[in-house]
């Protein structure tokens, strides 16, 4: 297929509607959509239906991290730092040492059984080490259910901040090959170094975005996205420079500000949840354009081996290790070991073997994308019947997501949410006077039976309710919360 300007309009929006489309049927089918956006990128490709030609992993690795740095940001800045303390400190741990141990269990277990050479075996255990944030979040965040125990603050904020990890592990193993006579200590010292760059860089330019956001003043509202796409992309570049680390200075830039009052708020997370699902899809695409099936099929025992070493050994091992001195049931680590989805980011760095040259590269992204596949098809698929069977599914009862507009100053300190009035409520037919709820918590609304009610002292509650509540912070919230009996945080 002849890729003109006409043709490639052509085909980019008939895969971008039908990767939409098959969005919705996948999670019917309990397979995550990702898996399908490859699907029709590998269609597409050289051995597929339509025959577009695209071997260039220089190009799809550009692709890649600029997706990343978009999903990243976009991952930062919808985590609320209020559910995420909690677990705050096992999920830093998970995150960096649980990704270090992964990739020295897998590395030397992949030298020891198929006697690759050890640094490609290293590079190999890097490459797939981390948890996939653009699989996770699209997963956790397409169903209306929680998980009990804060586990999935935890998964979130762990698929959200190990990949700057796995990056530096990689590009260590990467200059371990290329320069096999330099020492590990400083491989070593710079992928720290690189991590502590691109914290401080991240938190710098967090409230450096804060402070710009809330001062500049622009007259044109759509322009408050598009400077805070300069920033994030000025952020990475910045940080990459500097010989900091990038993706951990997105994630971190996003995280500061998705915690912080800034002018636009809404309009401006909107924008970076349907950019990042629009990036996550032409990011699918085009690594399924850039993979050859017939090239899979070679390297299939070998990635089979690889990916059951890697779901039901090595994870599970560097898991376990890094959370024996937490107190938390058995069934949760079990849980959180099986949650070690893999996706696109792995491909994404199965790319700069293949552009540094080195040997084995093109088995290694073929090896790395079959684990990728099979990773999400397995896992993916049953994360949430095994939740039902463990059982630590919990509905979700608080959801932000308001039935009109509102556009709050930098300057208005309170939040608006729906919840939901659970079956629990054991204050079902009382007045809202005899409830007692905080005085700085302010019932807008109530929504009853497709009907909206202006509420009273004598307005009585009942299950199933869903209230319009303003909050002047998250304690507040924290308290309604607990006289509701809701369980989580949406």
């Amino acid at each position: 297929m002849h890729l003109s300007v006409e043709n490639i309009l052509l085909f980019g929006s008939l895969m971008l509607f039908l990767s939409v489309v098959s969005s919705k049927t996948s999670l019917r089918l309990g397979m995550p959509a990702l898996v399908l956006f490859l699907g029709l990128g590998m269609l597409a490709g050289s051995d597929g239906l339509l025959g577009i030609e695209f071997a260039d992993p220089a190009k799809a690795r550009f692709l890649g991290i600029v997706s990343l740095n978009i999903i990243l940001f976009s991952g930062g800045l919808d985590t609320d730092l209020g559910t995420v303390r909690p677990v705050l400190l096992r999920g830093l741990v998970l995150s960096t040492l649980g990704v270090l141990l992964t990739t020295v269990l897998l590395g030397l277990s992949v030298h020891w059984l198929m006697d690759f050479p050890l640094p490609v075996s290293m590079l190999l255990g890097a490459i797939v080490s981390s948890t996939d944030a653009a699989a996770v979040f699209s997963i956790f965040r397409s169903r209306s259910s929680g998980l009990k125990r804060n586990l999935r603050p935890l998964l979130e904020f762990e698929s959200g901040s190990n990949d700057p990890m796995a990056y530096a592990l990689m590009l260590a193993c990467l200059q371990w090959i290329m320069e096999p006579g330099k020492p590990v200590w400083q491989m070593a010292l710079m992928a720290i170094q690189g991590l502590a760059l691109g914290a401080a860089i991240g938190y710098l330019m967090g409230k450096l975005c804060v402070w710009i956001l809330n001062k500049i003043n622009l007259d044109i509202d759509g322009m408050y996205p598009v400077l805070t796409l300069a920033l994030l992309f000025f952020t990475g570049s910045f940080t990459e420079l500097t010989g900091g680390n990038m993706f951990l200075a997105v994630y971190v830039a996003g995280l500061i500000l998705g915690n912080s009052s800034f002018m636009h708020r809404r309009a401006i997370v909107r924008f970076y949840d349907g950019l990042s699902w629009l990036m996550q899809i032409v990011m699918f695409i085009a690594l399924g354009l850039l993979v050859f099936p017939s090239k899979i099929l070679p390297i299939m025992g070998v990635g089979l081996a690889c990916s059951l070493l890697l779901m039901f050994l090595c994870r599970p091992l560097a898991v376990w290790l890094c959370l024996w001195m937490f107190k938390m049931r058995g069934v949760d680590r079990w849980y959180v070991s099986w949650v070690g989805l893999k996706g696109a980011v792995p491909v994404i760095f199965a790319t700069y073997p293949m552009v540094a040259g080195i040997d084995h590269a093109e088995d290694i992204f073929h090896i790395v994308f079959f684990i990728s596949i099979t990773s999400v098809l397995l896992q993916g698929t049953t994360l949430f019947a095994l939740a039902g069977r463990w059982n630590l599914i919990i509905p979700a009862r608080i959801r932000k997501r308001l039935p009109f507009e509102l556009e709050l100053s930098d300057h208005f300190r309170s939040e608006m949410l729906e919840l939901t009035v659970p079956d629990a409520f054991s204050l079902s037919g009382k007045s809202l006077v005899e409830i007692e709820f905080p005085k700085s918590a302010l019932i807008v609304m109530i929504h009853r039976d497709g009907h909206y009610l202006t509420p009273k002292g004598s307005t009585t509650l009942e299950v199933g309710d869903t209230l319009i509540l303003l909050a002047d912070n998250k304690e507040t919230v924290a308290r309604v919360r607990m006289i509701l009996g809701c369980s989580e945080i949406e």
